[in-house]
């Protein structure tokens, strides 16, 4: 699935660890839209995603950091691009495993 208006668009990231059923997370380049920019000597962000089983289910935690090493011109965009990104991610996972049997 991708999001409208970025369909197509390339990006990359550095696996940084996996602890399978427990723990995902990666490296980026936040909110690096602009086809002809080179995102390459920037700082990249953290993005972890942990898992916890509990009684109700899973509950699955998202965290970026890193935002206070991105470049000021780009900081707040990015920041609030992806906070927007990973709520609508969460609410796509819910909407999911509330479909599955």
């Amino acid at each position: 699935m991708t999001y409208p208006g970025y369909e197509g668009m390339p990006f990359e990231i550095e696996v940084d660890r996996i602890e399978p059923q427990h723990l995902f997370s990666f490296r980026w380049h936040p909110f690096a839209i602009e086809p002809d920019a080179d995102y390459s000597t920037e700082p990249m962000t953290l993005v972890v995603f942990e898992l916890r089983d509990q009684a109700e289910g899973t509950l699955i935690t998202v965290v970026e950091s890193g935002f206070d090493s991105i470049p000021i011109e780009r900081r707040r965009k990015a920041f609030e691009s992806n906070s927007e990104g990973w709520e609508l991610q969460m609410t796509a996972i819910r909407d999911y495993v509330a479909a599955s049997p």
